[in-house]
């Protein structure tokens, strides 16, 4: 067949163009920070976008003239010029990211008013916001006070994107996770995500079959947890653990491993310097004391874990927190 002498047939193609119902336009301010248990901060207003997300801890947080409390996994919105404030009010120190934009969609107004507690989904896009900013941004993110985030020199490609698309599909996704019950004014509740933002139904049809194995062991691992925190205060061994729970060395370390990435002593180590952390920011021990009260077998070692998990020394830890909290502090006078 001469293919040269077939007619061509012309095909009309017409683009079809979508509507961005929420673009970020820039970043102002990217703060996760760990603050004392008596931080206050007086309080401000910006023109400006900016929400509060606890991470752990209790805080009282005016919103123009109300006051809200907020407790672990809570968040709060302030739209442009709105005078905000906070302080703690819990026994504990507080965890708290604080992210600033600007955005000038319609879409925003949603976020007017708006608090909820958010679900493991939203969760995770604000860890992913946080990781792409440490990959993108120079400035130390653990210091409230800064007021521009300086660029890298060198940074992952699309780094920078990265941390507009997250946050852009994170108020995507609180959005049309709590918008019924946000538009009845119970914007305290919150509804459970929708099958879109969990699994697909191929993914989920191909997990029915392993639902109750991973149920097993989801509720293995959660009691091990549990059992880690209870016995924070110890010194544990794997195999400990492992006559705890019946459960094989290979079994327990693999289980781990898929969850979290490491192994189950190095979680608890982990968990050991986080309770550190918070002993040290509610300042009611001395690092001696902190050291005996976790079982370290002496200063130098506690400090030395302390530090390869934070890359600082507990000492630095403790005068980097209040030095944030004095700085902040002397800004308001």
């Amino acid at each position: 067949m001469d293919f040269k002498a077939q007619e061509m047939v012309k095909m009309t193609y017409i683009k079809t163009n979508l509507h961005r119902e929420i673009v970020i336009d820039s970043i102002i301010t990217l703060h996760y920070f760990e603050y004392m248990k008596d931080f206050v901060f007086r309080g401000e207003a910006h023109d400006f976008w900016e929400f509060l997300y606890v991470d752990k801890g209790t805080v009282s947080v005016r919103s123009d003239d109300r006051w809200l409390t907020l407790n672990t996994g809570d968040v709060i919105f302030h739209k442009p010029n709105e005078f905000h404030a906070i302080k703690s009010i819990g026994k504990n120190a507080p965890n708290l990211v604080a992210i600033s934009f600007t955005s000038h969609s319609e879409g925003m107004k949603y976020f007017e008013n708006m608090s909820c507690t958010l679900d493991k989904s939203e969760r995770y896009l604000i860890s992913q916001i946080i990781t792409a900013a440490k990959d993108t941004f120079s400035t130390p993110i653990h210091i409230p006070s800064v007021e521009q985030v300086l660029l890298r020199e060198k940074t992952p490609f699309a780094s920078q994107q990265l941390i507009l698309l997250y946050l852009e599909l994170f108020l995507i996704t609180v959005h049309r996770n709590h918008q019924s019950i946000h538009a009845l004014g119970a914007s305290s509740e919150r509804l459970r995500p929708t099958k879109h933002f969990q699994l697909d139904t191929v993914a989920a049809e191909s997990l029915e079959n392993s639902d109750e194995k991973d149920s097993s062991k989801n509720i293995l691992f959660q009691h091990v947890i549990q059992y880690l925190e209870f016995h924070i205060c110890e010194s544990l061994s794997v195999p400990q653990i492992c006559s705890s729970f019946s459960v094989s060395r290979s079994a327990l370390q693999a289980l781990f491993h898929e969850k979290l990435g490491c192994g189950v002593i190095e979680h608890f180590n982990k968990m050991k310097i986080d309770r550190a952390k918070d002993i040290i920011r509610d300042g009611n021990m001395n690092l001696t004391e902190i050291a005996y009260y976790l079982s370290y077998s002496s200063l130098p070692y506690f400090s030395k874990q302390f530090k390869k998990e934070t890359g600082m020394s507990p000492l630095q830890y403790s005068n980097s927190v209040k030095g944030i909290t004095e700085a902040l502090r002397k800004s308001e006078e």
